[in-house]
C-alpha cells in the first residue's frame, strides 16, 4: 500500500517487494484560453469540487466489457504510497484530515493574473485534468488554493461548534480539496517526472506543508472535537464517528498542538526539513536508477537473456539512440529497471555482468551528488528529535502510536517467523551449493549475492520443470486483467467496465474503469498504468486514492461521492508485434495492487474521513493486497487467465501442478530477507544513535547476522535506496507487510475452510469478506473487523502453512 496518506506512497507496494525477492530474490497539452472540457468550475466558487456518478452516467455510459482489450499497466503505497498507496510523508495520516495540517499566509498572487482563472489545477472537476497540468500551473495554482484554504479555516476556526455539521464537514471539504489537488500533482511526478515539475512542488512544498501544520495545530479544532467526546451524547455517535473523533484527537497531539510555543516552532522546522529531505531521497533514488546504462555489443555477454529481455533491451538503445538496434544483433542498454535489472541478475550467464549490475544497483544513491547517506543521518537524526519533542522515548513510538502493534508485539512476531524460517533458509543455501556444483560451476563453493538468484531460476526449473520465461506467453496482460476481473465478479458481486475515454489519462497506455455493482450501478472508477516507463516514472508498484467516498462531498447531497482510485506497475511493455507478456511474479503483483484498490472503491463507508482505505491503521492495510494474491495459486482462477497469446491453448494442468508445488521454493530465504528489512527499520529508530559508534551500514550488517545465511556485501549501501522508511510511509512500520500477511493468510484459509471447490461457500464467503474487510474501511478498528469477519483472532498458523515452514510435527 505504495498504500500515498493514506499511504504516503503505499503501494511502492508489490513491485518493490518483487525486487527485494529477486535479490534473494506524452502527449503533454498546453492549456490555451480555452477550458479544457473536462474542466468546470472554479473552487473558489459555491459548487462542490466533486462529480456526482449521475453526472458521469448521463454523458459517459461505461462501454460493454471486452474480453479482448490490450492495454498498460504502471505501478506507485502510497503515495506514498504507503505506496499502499501514496501521499508525500507529511502530507498523509491514515486516520484522519489532520494529515493536512499545516499553513501560514502564502505568498500573495496577483488578482489580474489572468492565467489564474484558466489554471487546470484550480478547476472545478470531475476527474483530474491529468493530460493538462503542467509545472508551470503547479506554483500559482498551489498557492492560489492555500489562500482559500486559509480563508476557509480561518472562518473554520471563527464560527467551529462541536458538532459533525460545523466541525467535522467544513474541515473534511477543506482537508479533501488538498489532498485531492496535491495527489494529483504528486501523482504526476511519480508517473510523469521532469526536471520543471519537481522544481516547482519544491518552492511550493514548504507552503503546504505550512498549511498541514497549521491545520494540524489548530487549538479551536483540537478543543471542538475533546468538546464531542466529553459530551453527553458521545455514546450516541455511531463507531465511525467516534473513530473519527478519536483519531483527529490523537493527530492533533501527534501533530505538536499541545506544544508550547517555542517547541511548536521547533517542530514545525522538523516537519518541514523532513518533508524536504523525503523529496530529496526519493529523486536522488529516482535519478541514481536511470543514469545507470550499460552498452552491450558482444552477445556473448548476454547469454542466458531470454528473448523478451533481448527485445527490452534493444527497445532500450533504440531510445538512447542507437536506431539501429535489435533483439538479435544489439546493441542492447542494460538498465537498472526492474525488468532489465531482474532479467540479468536471473538469467545471464555472465557472473561478470551480473556481479556488475548487482554491485551497481545496491549501492544506488549512495555516492557522488545523489549520495543519500548524509539524507539518512539527518532524516534520523529529526525523527528521534521529533520524538522527543513529543515526550516519546523514540520514534518507533511514535509510529507505533497509530498502528495496531506495539514495538514489542512487532518484534515478537518477527522473531517468531525469524525461528520458524531460518533452518529452512540455510537448507536453501545448502541446495543451491549442491546443485551448482552438479552443474560445474567454479563457485558452487563460494556463492555470492550475484550467483543466488542465477542458481535459484537454474534450480526451480530442474526442481520443478518450470522457466517463468516460458511462461509468459499464457499471461498476456489483456487475459490476466479479463480473469481477475471475473474473479471480483465471483468473490464480490462486482462487474468491471472499461470506460476510456470519460476521464483524461497521463499516458497513452493508462486504461480507465468503471466498476459496477450487482444492479449495474456504478459504484466506483479506477486507472491501471501497467508498463515500466524508466525515464519519468519511479520504480515499484503502487495503489493510491485519487478521490474517496463521501457523504459530504457530494454532489447531489442524497447520494455520496464515488471513490476513484488509481494502480501503478512497472511490468514489460509490449514489443514489436507481441502484446505484454508477463512473468507470474508480475501477475501476483497487478492482484496485490488490485486487492488495495478494491478496499479504496469497495468501502460502504460515507464518512469520507475513515472511507476506503483512509483511518485504517498502516499495519492492516495491507491485508486485502496479499489476500488477493492468494487467488494466483487457485487452481479455477490461474487457468482461466493462464491462455498463451497466440494459440488460446490453456496452461497445461502438469505445469499448474509443479507452480503450485514450487510456491513454498526457497521460502526460507525470502521470508528472512522481509525479516531483515523490517528488523532493520525498527532497530533504526530505537536503538540506533546518528552520529554514535555504529553507522547506519553497521547496524545492517549486524541484524543480518540473524537474518541472512549469507552476509551482505561491506559495500552493499541498500539503505540509500531503502525509499519505503526514508521517501514513504514504513518508517518503523515496514514489519507491517509481515503483519498482516499473518491477517491475510488467515483470511484466505476461511475460504479454504469453506471448500475452494465448492462455488457457493466461495460467494458466501466472498461475500462476507467484501461486506467487513472491504466495507468497512477505517470506520472500525481492524482487528473487530477481522473477527467479525473470521470469527475469531488472527494465527500465523496459515501463513506458515501456506510457506512450507511448520513443523512436520503439525
Amino acid at each position: 500500500m505504495n498504500i500515498t496518506r493514506h499511504i504516503p506512497n503505499r503501494v511502492l507496494l508489490k513491485t518493490t517487494f518483487v525486487m527485494a525477492n529477486m535479490f534473494k530474490v506524452t502527449t503533454r497539452f498546453s492549456l490555451s484560453r480555452s477550458v479544457h472540457p473536462i474542466l468546470k468550475h472554479s473552487p473558489f466558487s459555491s459548487h462542490s469540487s466533486h462529480f456526482t456518478p449521475r453526472l458521469f452516467l448521463k454523458s459517459y455510459p461505461c462501454p460493454l466489457w471486452s474480453s479482448s482489450f490490450s492495454f498498460c499497466l504502471q505501478t506507485s503505497h502510497r503515495s506514498t504510497s504507503p505506496s499502499f498507496y501514496s501521499y508525500s510523508s507529511s502530507s498523509y495520516s491514515s486516520s484522519s484530515f489532520s494529515a493536512c495540517s499545516s499553513f501560514s499566509p502564502p505568498p500573495i498572487i496577483a488578482s489580474v493574473d489572468e492565467n489564474i482563472q484558466f489554471n487546470p489545477i484550480l478547476q472545478d472537476f470531475d476527474f483530474p485534468p491529468f493530460d493538462v497540468v503542467e509545472a508551470k500551473h503547479v506554483m500559482p495554482g498551489i498557492r492560489a488554493l492555500l489562500k482559500k484554504l486559509e480563508s476557509d479555516l480561518d472562518e473554520l476556526e471563527k464560527t467551529v461548534e462541536p458538532s459533525w455539521p460545523k466541525l467535522v464537514e467544513p474541515l473534511e471539504k477543506i482537508v479533501d480539496r488538498l489532498t485531492v489537488v496535491w495527489g494529483m500533482v504528486n501523482h504526476l511526478k511519480s508517473v510523469k517526472d521532469t526536471a520543471e515539475l519537481r522544481a516547482a512542488i519544491e518552492e511550493v512544498q514548504p507552503e503546504k506543508v505550512k498549511f498541514q501544520l497549521r491545520l494540524g495545530q489548530s487549538k479551536p479544532l483540537y478543543n471542538a472535537f475533546k468538546a464531542i467526546k466529553e459530551c453527553p451524547d458521545w455514546h450516541s455517535l455511531s463507531e465511525a464517528r467516534k473513530r473519527i473523533v478519536e483519531k483527529q484527537i490523537k493527530e492533533a497531539v501527534l501533530n505538536g498542538v499541545s506544544l508550547e510555543d517555542d517547541k511548536r516552532e521547533q517542530f514545525n522546522k522538523v516537519e518541514q526539513e523532513l518533508e524536504r529531505l523525503s523529496h530529496k531521497f526519493s529523486e536522488n533514488v529516482l535519478d541514481a536508477t536511470k543514469k545507470f546504462e550499460k552498452l552491450v555489443t558482444d552477445k556473448k555477454e548476454i547469454d542466458g537473456l531470454p528473448a523478451t529481455a533481448l527485445g527490452l533491451a534493444a527497445q532500450t538503445a533504440v531510445s538512447k539512440g542507437h536506431e539501429n538496434a535489435t533483439a538479435e544483433n544489439g546493441p542492447w542498454v542494460i538498465t537498472l529497471d526492474a525488468p532489465s535489472f531482474i532479467s540479468v541478475i536471473q538469467h545471464a550467464r555472465s557472473r561478470a555482468l551480473r556481479e556488475e549490475v548487482y554491485c551497481a544497483f545496491i549501492t544506488r544513491a549512495s555516492s557522488g551528488d545523489l549520495d543519500n547517506a548524509l539524507l539518512i543521518n539527518q532524516i534520523l537524526k529529526l525523527r528521534s528529535e521529533k520524538a522527543k519533542l513529543l515526550n516519546y522515548n523514540n520514534y518507533a513510538e511514535v509510529s507505533m502510536a497509530t498502528k495496531m502493534a506495539t514495538v514489542d508485539k512487532a518484534e515478537e512476531l518477527l522473531e517468531k517467523l525469524r525461528s520458524a524460517s531460518w533452518n529452512a533458509a540455510v537448507q536453501d543455501v545448502e541446495d543451491l551449493k549442491t546443485y551448482s556444483k552438479s552443474q560445474g560451476a567454479l563457485e558452487a563453493d563460494n556463492l555470492s549475492h550475484w550467483d543466488i538468484n542465477f542458481w535459484s531460476e537454474r534450480l526451480r526449473e530442474s526442481k520443478y520443470s518450470i522457466n517463468e520465461e516460458e511462461l509468459r506467453p499464457y499471461f498476456s496482460l489483456s487475459k490476466v486483467m479479463d480473469g481477475l476481473f471475473n474473479l471480483a465478479k465471483t468473490l464480490f458481486g462486482i462487474h468491471i467496465e472499461p470506460a476510456d475515454g470519460l476521464a483524461p489519462v497521463w499516458n497513452k497506455d493508462v486504461r480507465f474503469y468503471c466498476v459496477k455493482d450487482s444492479s449495474g450501478s456504478p459504484i466506483a472508477y479506477f486507472y491501471f498504468d501497467p508498463y515500466s516507463r524508466p525515464s519519468e516514472k519511479r520504480e515499484g508498484a503502487w495503489m493510491d486514492e485519487v478521490v474517496s467516498r463521501s457523504r459530504v462531498l457530494s454532489r447531489n447531497g442524497t447520494t455520496a461521492r464515488l471513490p476513484i482510485a488509481h494502480m501503478v506497475c512497472n511490468q514489460t511493455p509490449p514489443f514489436g508485434n507481441k502484446p505484454s507478456l508477463m512473468t507470474f511474479r508480475e501477475v501476483e503483483t497487478v492482484f496485490h495492487e488490485f486487492g488495495h484498490a478494491l478496499q479504496h472503491m469497495l468501502t460502504k463507508q460515507d464518512e469520507g474521513l475513515v472511507a476506503g482505505i483512509r483511518g485504517i491503521e498502516w499495519d492492516a492495510v495491507e491485508l486485502p493486497s496479499q489476500f488477493m494474491e492468494n487467488w494466483c495459486y487457485h487452481r479455477d482462477t490461474l487457468m482461466s487467465i493462464a491462455k498463451h497469446y497466440e494459440t488460446g491453448e490453456s496452461l497445461p494442468e502438469e505445469v499448474y501442478l509443479k507452480l503450485l508445488a514450487a510456491r513454498t521454493f526457497r521460502a526460507g530465504s525470502l521470508s528472512l530477507r522481509h525479516i531483515r528489512f523490517a528488523s532493520l527499520d525498527l532497530e533504526l529508530h530505537t536503538k540506533y544513535t546518528p552520529d554514535g559508534s555504529e553507522s547506519v551500514y553497521d547496524v545492517d550488517q549486524r541484524v543480518c547476522r540473524k537474518t541472512e545465511v549469507i552476509p551482505p556485501l561491506p559495500e552493499d549501501r541498500f539503505l540509500c535506496s531503502f525509499s519505503h522508511i526514508f521517501a514513504g510511509g514504513y518508517a518503523a512500520g515496514y514489519y507491517s507487510y509481515k503483519w498482516a500477511e499473518v491477517l491475510s493468510a488467515d483470511a484466505f484459509s476461511a475460504f479454504e475452510d469453506a471448500g475452494l471447490e465448492d462455488s457457493k461457500a466461495v460467494k458466501e464467503t466472498g461475500h462476507k469478506f467484501r461486506e467487513t474487510i472491504l466495507a468497512l474501511g477505517g470506520g472500525k478498528a481492524p482487528l473487530e473487523v477481522f473477527v467479525e469477519f473470521r470469527g475469531r483472532e488472527p494465527s500465523p498458523e496459515a501463513l506458515l502453512r501456506h510457506n512450507g515452514l511448520l513443523p512436520v510435527t503439525a
